[in-house]
């Protein structure tokens, strides 16, 4: 586990956005993304009938839409352990292999950093 209060402050910057999207939506999952020019991207799961996306996902395809073009980090805050093969997928297609993607619980605290790749 890491002290979110060790990260570097981007990182921390997204891991409390995440946090804060999760409890204000009151969904499963939240994430941030940091893009090429630091600008940061929040969102929670999408679960409509039509349309489900993870909170990560989600937050790489606002990055897109916003005309981002790669990233430099990205946080969930999950009770999961980890992130899902989908959720590094979306994170490598626009960050590459080596983006940092943080893993923390619903308390902020960092449990594992894995790489996108």
């Amino acid at each position: 586990m890491t002290d979110t209060s060790a990260l570097d402050p981007e990182d921390r910057k997204i891991v409390t956005l995440a946090r804060s999207a999760r409890a204000r939506n009151g969904v499963p999952e939240g994430a941030a993304v940091r893009d090429e020019t630091g600008r940061t991207y929040v969102a929670g799961t999408v679960a409509l009938a039509s349309l489900k996306l993870s909170a990560l996902q989600t937050a790489v395809a606002m990055a897109v839409a916003s005309g981002a073009t790669s990233l430099e980090a990205a946080a969930v805050v999950t009770e999961a352990e980890t992130v899902t093969g989908e959720d590094r997928a979306a994170v490598r297609d626009l960050g590459g292999a080596g983006t940092p993607v943080l893993v923390a619980g619903p308390d902020g605290t960092v449990r594992a950093t894995v790489t996108a790749g």
